[in-house]
């Protein structure tokens, strides 16, 4: 079964147009394209090795994977000339699965440290007013938290810059699903907010339940893009390109 991706026209809010990246000489990344509206929730999906990681890691810039061709669009600024640091400074926040909490700091430390990059994002008030167990965890060490407790801090980190596009790498990862429940109240509200989000995810379900729309890569290529209410309804779908 094969469902025909659609190509972009024009840039929209957020775009992602014809990319290819490798790893090494492993060619990863085949062409992907997809557009996201501003302040909407795009699940990013496939199978294991499917390359939705490699994916996220070349969108943000990073030296790994090398991009060797596409056209990245923000807010009508193009990306794709750009180093991380310069997307980051032009609103694409990358949280990772491993989260990378600085260790020797605390919760407050985190968030500050991230402010002095960039100071014209979310005050420590109003991250503390959306997270509120950093706040009463603010003066504790970063790495000490519990797993969800530091997903929460790596978003709130982000947002502590002026983040338009909040990529999100995994982030139910080993967390109970009471936790998860918290975690996807708090991206609504991020959404309520005007902030767009990707969420690479293992749990399908979960992130399409989540999602307005969602993409799905198989060996580095989209072969769907959609609502992800099309997804959910489409038990073939489901079960040739997610195993669900």
């Amino acid at each position: 079964m094969s469902v025909k991706a659609k190509t972009a026209s024009a840039p929209a809010y957020f775009s992602v147009w014809d990319l290819h990246a490798y790893y090494g000489e492993s060619y990863i990344v085949q062409g992907v394209s997809f557009n996201v509206h501003e302040g909407e929730i795009l699940a990013l999906l496939g199978r294991n090795g499917a390359g939705k990681t490699s994916t996220l890691r070349a969108i943000s810039r990073l030296d790994d994977p090398m991009v060797t061709h596409g056209e990245i669009w923000l807010d009508h600024q193009h990306l794709h000339s750009m180093k991380s640091h310069e997307a980051a400074k032009a609103g694409m926040a990358l949280v990772p699965e491993d989260r990378r909490i600085i260790q020797g700091l605390t919760v407050e430390e985190n968030l500050q440290l991230a402010q002095i990059v960039e100071p014209v994002g979310w005050s420590l008030e109003r991250l503390y007013d959306l997270f509120p167990r950093l706040g009463e965890r603010r003066k504790q060490e970063g790495t000490t938290l519990s797993g969800g407790e530091q997903q929460m801090l790596a978003i709130a980190r982000a947002l502590a810059r002026d983040v338009k596009v909040l990529l999100l790498d995994e982030p139910y990862e080993g967390l109970a699903p009471v936790i998860v429940d918290e975690i996807e109240n708090t991206l609504n509200i991020i959404k309520e907010q005007g902030i767009t989000t990707v969420i690479v995810e293992q749990n399908a379900v979960r992130a399409l339940n989540l999602a307005d729309r969602a993409v799905i890569l198989d060996t580095g290529s989209v072969v769907f893009d959609g609502s992800a209410q099309e997804v959910l309804d489409n038990e073939a779908l489901r079960a040739e390109y997610l195993a669900i």
